[in-house]
């Protein structure tokens, strides 16, 4: 998933408007005060040379790992300890609910002290949760234990992908830049997905606690290596008291919102609909396993998501490495339907190789539509709440993806693969109604810097 900052996302020009001084800064602020417009062209290699950038993208995607692993190592080790899947997957979705309520909290901590000072405690804590859960399962602890100590684990895992972008965010002032490394960050979301749960899977197939432990490993090691960076850690702001509670343009000393509260107002309409979304990938990954069982290939489902995957970051890596002149909104709810369309084919496929040709196609608008939808919210956000904003939408997708395993589960066992199929395009269809209901919500505020070029 991916951010752009401060409105930077693709590059939008207005009719009228004056294209902007080279290197002007899209928040103001240069991180830790360096005065960097970013590398000489926006290619990733570029990209990856500007000081301190490698280093910091390198240990941001070695420590968010475990966000691709835990949920799939709970079930596995669970269900080799109980032998009931049904539980496993309960105490999975507590860790799941546990992150989405802790996430948004813990990066408004870091937002409001740096990310090093929340980031060294909390990863202590994840390690220690994650080893009092599997020392529970492995000695068949009650249920209401497990629920609990996974509940636990789950909310202490570190956020690395908002804190990441965050980075960027504060390091690369040149808006086509800044275009292009949150594209690279949507593709290393997706290496994340794909690697992950096959590494989990092959180690917890041997040793069912291996799963677990491995995200520890992963999560303590990357997580200190990312929080070692002190050179590019953006420099944490301190807004005017209330501010964060006060409405975009409403007159100082007036009662606040209750959407004021949140630290983008096109949280209220970005949000559900990113929850739909998850719910959507979560259907589309059980229906597809249990489409495969049911002709015969049952391993094959793994190769199918992984072109779902695959199509989701040839396109993420082509959109991101073009600049835009179409306003952002607009390639947002276009990049929507068209992933909606493709998954609405997915019930009609009479084969396993027409549902991978069909998943890679379809895949290709994924990574482009979250890059959009992240910038939609992160152009919003004042830069002393940007991490939080980002980790709001990072959490309701993973609330999305519990709420869907557990229906779509429901749905697969009375009526088969296609009808999960067909839940998975009801969400679809949910998550572009709720951007046709809140759609008003989703343009610039007064106090964001909107930065803006011409198409090369």
């Amino acid at each position: 998933m991916t951010q752009v900052p401060a409105g930077l996302d693709a590059g939008e020009l207005e009719p009228g408007e004056p294209e902007p001084a080279t290197g002007q800064p899209a928040n103001g602020q240069p991180a830790n005060g360096q005065h960097s417009s970013g590398p000489q062209g926006h290619g990733y290699i570029a990209l990856l040379r500007t000081p301190g950038a490698a280093r910091f993208c390198l240990s941001g995607m070695i420590g968010r790992m475990p966000m691709a692993m835990f949920g799939l190592g709970t079930v596995l080790l669970v269900a080799a300890s109980t032998g009931h899947y049904a539980l496993a997957g309960l105490v999975s979705g507590a860790g799941s609910i546990g992150y989405a309520a802790s996430a948004p909290q813990l990066a408004r901590l870091a937002d409001r002290f740096g990310q090093r000072r929340v980031l060294r405690p909390l990863i202590a804590i994840f390690a220690a949760a994650c080893l009092v859960f599997v020392a529970c399962a492995e000695i068949k602890a009650p249920t209401w234990i497990l629920m609990i100590t996974g509940c636990l684990a789950g909310s202490s895992m570190p956020s690395l992908g908002s804190m990441v972008r965050a980075r960027w965010s504060a390091l690369l002032h040149d808006p086509a830049a800044l275009h292009s490394a949150f594209a690279l960050e949507s593709v290393v979301d997706e290496m994340v997905f794909v690697v992950g749960p096959a590494l989990v899977t092959l180690l917890a197939a041997a040793v069912p606690p291996a799963g677990v432990l491995l995200c520890v490993v992963l999560s303590v090691s990357g997580t200190l290596f990312f929080a070692a960076q002190r050179q590019t850690e953006p420099t944490v702001r301190v807004h005017p008291p209330g501010s964060s509670l006060q409405a975009p343009g409403s007159a100082p000393g007036t009662r606040p919102r209750r959407a004021a509260r949140l630290p983008a107002p096109g949280l209220v309409t970005i949000a559900p609909l990113y929850l739909c979304l998850g719910a959507m990938f979560a259907s589309i990954d059980l229906s597809t396993v249990d489409f495969a069982q049911q002709h015969g290939h049952k391993p094959l489902a793994g190769l199918i998501l992984g072109t779902y995957a695959l199509g989701s970051g040839v396109g993420g890596l082509w959109y991101g490495s073009r600049t835009w002149r179409a306003p952002v909104e607009r390639r947002f709810f276009l990049t929507l339907v068209l992933t909606v369309a493709g998954v609405a084919t997915f019930w009609a496929q009479p084969s396993l190789i027409s549902l991978g040709a069909a998943t890679l196609v379809a895949g290709l608008t994924i990574a482009p539509t979250l890059i959009a939808g992240y910038g939609l919210i992160e152009r919003q956000a004042p830069a002393a709440r940007r991490t939080e904003a980002m980790t709001w939408l990072s959490s309701t997708i993973a609330v999305g993806v519990a709420t869907g395993s557990a229906v779509c589960g429901r749905i697969i066992d009375t009526a088969g693969p296609r009808w999960g199929y067909g839940f998975a395009a009801g969400c679809g269809v949910m998550a572009v109604t709720a951007y046709l209901l809140g759609r008003g919500r989703l343009g610039a505020t007064p106090e964001a810097k909107v930065a803006q070029w011409v198409d090369g």
